[in-house]
This record gives C-alpha cells, structure tokens and sequence, in this order.
C-alpha cells in the first residue's frame, strides 16, 4: 500500500484518480475547496485552499509516495478583454499552488525514495486556440516547471504532467453543457469523442506507479489526438 496526497481530489479528474488509487489498496489523502467531501474508507478528504498564506497539510503521513496536483481553471475570452489580474489570479492557482503544495511534501516525498509528481498542462499550451492566453500563459509556465523539477529531483523523485484536451468535468461544463456542444467538440478530435475523467485518471494512476519507473520530465499528450493529428 503506497500513500498519495490529491489536491484537489473531490471532482472532474481529481476524483476519479482518487477513486482509482482507492480501489488498487492504495492509502489516499484527497484535499476539496468547494466540494466537500466525508472520509470514506481508504480516502481521507480535508478542505484546503492552495492560495492561503499558510498551508495545514498536518493530516498527511510521513512518508508520500505521489502528489497530483489537480486544481484548474478555464477562463476563455479575447485577450484585451483581460486585466493583468487576471493573469496573476491565474497563476496563483495553477503554478504557485503547486509550488507550495510540492515545497511543503517534499521532505516526505524524499522518504519514499521512488516518488512521483504529477501536474497538469493543455493542449492549448502547444497547440494554441483562440481565447486560450490566460490558461495558456499558467499551464506553459507548469510544463516548464515540471522539465525543471524532474531534472532537479532526479533520480529520486519523477515529475510529469498531463496535458488534456477538453474533458467531460465540471470544469468545462459551460463548454459542454448541451448535446451540440458535445457532438461539436466531439468532431474537432481525431477520435470524435469528449475525453473522460476515467481516460485522464488511468495516466495519473500509471505515471504514479513503478510501471513507470523509467519516465521523468514529460509532458504527455491525453487528448483525443488533437495535438499531433490533422484530419
């Protein structure tokens, strides 16, 4: 039985890898913000909000064996339509959460001496859509620094990130939130289908894992095709 920390554990991606590392025996401490969640067997949920001054992670084990860090935003408009607060709002949730969060474990990581981070990124960062700047700008700041961390952390600790294409989560609600969105954004994929929280959470769930003992420093692509293929 291995222990994982989940930031951001109780819905869309987050929820769906806690549930899996549930289900494998595996000891999970999963963190909510809105959506609170009760202690259930093998997961211990604990409210948190990554920009606080201060972070109470005095639930955890000494030793963690993987950190996800899930928290997200989508926040999609013209560029000139958005105030350098914005952009710092932004990336106080999506890199500078993560910074601290990994600041904060990183002494109980060390003692597992074969841990694994895992962050998020977008297609969005390599791609480049319309309307992306803002979730662009903090996502291609977390690609760079998982390529950092996982040098640094090396041989150790295993850092990658994931980079999604539009998945069915609360998240993007607003953005699949009738049938004709759905089967729209369905068609801009080569597989013609909305990923699924399951589909992400397998990856998170392997990278995790010794099946992926000998991968560090990537950024890889769970996105339908959408990144590589043109149809």
């Amino acid at each position: 039985m291995k222990n994982y920390l989940i930031v951001g554990g109780s819905s869309g991606i987050g929820a769906a890898t806690v549930k899996i590392l549930a289900e494998n025996g595996n000891q999970v401490f999963a963190t909510y913000f809105n959506s609170q969640k009760t202690d259930a067997e093998s997961i211990n949920y604990h409210h948190l909000d990554v920009t606080a001054e201060s972070l109470d992670l005095s639930f955890l084990p000494e030793t963690l064996d993987g950190v996800v860090y899930a928290p997200g935003r989508i926040n999609l408009k013209p560029f000139t339509r958005f105030k350098s607060a914005d952009f710092i709002e932004d990336y106080e949730v999506q890199v500078l959460g993560a910074v601290k969060i990994i600041q904060a474990v990183l002494p109980k990581l060390k003692k597992s001496g074969a841990a694994s981070i895992v962050l998020f990124s977008t297609v969005a960062v390599q791609s480049g859509f319309n309307f992306h700047s803002l979730v662009a700008a903090s996502k291609g700041a977390l690609e760079g620094l998982t390529k950092a961390l996982a040098a640094e952390f090396a041989p150790s600790i295993r850092v990658n990130a994931i980079a999604p294409s539009i998945t069915q989560t609360p998240l993007a609600g607003t953005l699949l939130n009738s049938p004709e969105k759905i089967e729209a954004n369905a068609q801009r994929h080569p597989l013609k289908k909305i990923g699924s929280p399951e589909d992400i959470a397998e990856m998170v769930a392997f990278l995790l894992s010794d099946k992926s003992s000998w991968i560090t420093g990537q950024i890889l692509h769970v996105d339908g095709g959408m990144s590589s293929i043109k149809m």
